[in-house]
């Protein structure tokens, strides 16, 4: 069922305006740093692995870490947002992951390399979902596929980019007694530091407090998020626990994994996985740009066109099974051209699958449960298939020595989530035109 848009207003037009340019620009660029300090440690890998005595199976569990503290501390720290206010919460986020980003240059080992993995993900943790429920203060619902895709267009932008200069880091080998790994992390970590202490000056915690917004924005605002906000009828307010036993959040967490396995995998085993092409360093970073740069454009334009038809459903499950399909290439095709083109396939999907989902979800929450639901669906998601994913991949491919092997839990798991989507989606559609159906009676 897609929805007719209305028209839009002088007033419409200048308000979503005036809060695009303030907000999201500026939460771009702190989710690509994000993004980037999160990834780098594939291109890191790189030098590091060698140095550390690593092993693939040893670099995945490291890697994975990441993700099993962001599970546990992700819903704690959006519930903190909601009671301290975005511009103090995320503050102390950014903060805490440069400082800890930069400090894994200084890993010895394993040990050191899974301590320091682990305190990073407890210190991200709440940042993205944070954001999402930061924008839900701000941005009506027709606003939203199409802001949320844009915002994360930070996460390709931020590989694009940061491949690249990661691998110019690299070429650092050497300077000042240091290998270029450990200029990698030192570098890339102090831009969080210095963006976390500009968001006591640049955020604004809700509408009501937006002083760079005229009387009559504020108001037309604050009366429009109101009434959506009185019209939501699905999940409503239940306690945390209940909330983490609620069949819909395991769904729907289950649904986003797929999306987050592909985006996590890539970033972290793409590098290792060119390596074995003969690049050098900053080839490995150029070509791993490519994929990137693609999936940053196509996903904009994914999440305009749900946004304009109004249509979540299939613009979700159409790009988790475009992941399975580039993932399943990799059984008949080797080379390093067929390579890129199953990268591209893999992270178009993965990031242009992020707009519309995050629509669908936070239209399903009640305003008093989305701090805890947007952060349930997004930490269980993350723990499935970052922590577990990455891992896994890293363990198949040490038992196998097959990179294509090592991918087809992460194939399955997207066909399995793209089913799901159509499956609770069409389900979603009937219970809401049996509730409407029933007002009109009524």
């Amino acid at each position: 069922m897609t929805a007719t848009a209305a028209p839009i207003s002088e007033l419409e037009r200048s308000t979503m305006r005036r809060v695009a340019w303030r907000i999201l620009p500026f939460l771009i660029v702190c989710y690509l740093i994000a993004i980037i300090d999160r990834g780098n440690i594939g291109m890191a890998s790189l030098q590091m692995n060698e140095d550390l005595g690593l092993t693939a199976k040893v670099f995945g569990f490291a890697s994975s870490l990441f993700f099993f503290a962001y599970f546990l501390v992700e819903v704690p720290s959006n519930l903190a947002m909601q009671r301290y206010g975005a511009r103090i919460w995320i503050a102390r986020i950014m903060v805490t992951w440069g400082l800890i980003s930069a400090g894994t240059a200084f890993v010895t080992g394993a040990n050191s390399l899974y301590v320091m993995r682990f305190l990073l993900g407890a210190a991200e943790a709440g940042f993205f979902p944070g954001v999402l429920l930061y924008l839900t203060y701000w941005l009506p619902a027709a606003y939203r596929a199409r802001m949320v895709a844009i915002f994360m267009v930070a996460i390709p932008a931020a590989n694009f980019i940061g491949s690249p200069l990661s691998g110019l880091l690299l070429s650092l080998d050497g300077w000042m007694g240091m290998r270029g790994w450990h200029w990698l992390f030192i570098i890339e970590g102090v831009p969080a530091v210095l963006l976390g202490i500009a968001c006591l000056f640049v955020l604004t915690d809700r509408p009501e407090q937006a002083k760079w917004l005229s009387d009559e924005q504020r108001g037309w605002l604050i009366q429009r998020l109101a009434t959506e906000s009185a019209k939501k009828t699905a999940i409503g307010h239940i306690s945390l626990w209940k909330l983490l036993r609620h069949k819909d959040i395991w769904i729907l967490a289950l649904i986003y994994s797929g999306a987050s396995a592909a985006g996590s995998t890539m970033s972290v085993w793409a590098p290792q996985l060119l390596k074995t092409f003969g690049l050098t360093s900053m080839q490995i970073g150029l070509v791993n740009a490519i994929p990137y740069g693609i999936a940053s454009v196509l996903m904009i334009i994914w999440g305009r066109s749900s946004d304009r038809t109004g249509e979540r459903r299939w613009h979700t499950a159409m790009t988790m099974l475009l992941i399975a399909a580039g993932l399943l290439m990799t059984l008949f095709t080797s080379s390093l051209p067929a390579t890129i083109v199953m990268l591209t396939m893999v992270l178009v999907g993965a990031y242009s699958m992020k707009g519309p989902f995050w629509a669908l979800v936070s239209g399903w929450l009640s305003s008093s449960t989305a701090a805890a639901g947007l952060a349930a669906v997004g930490a269980l998601a993350n723990l499935i298939g970052g922590g577990i994913m990455v891992n896994a991949y890293g363990a198949i491919h040490d038992a196998t020595g097959s990179y294509a092997i090592a991918l087809m839990p992460l194939a399955t798991l997207c066909t399995i989530a793209g089913i799901m989507v159509l499956v609770i989606g069409r389900k979603r559609q009937r219970e809401q035109a049996q509730m409407a159906d029933a007002a009109t009676v009524k």
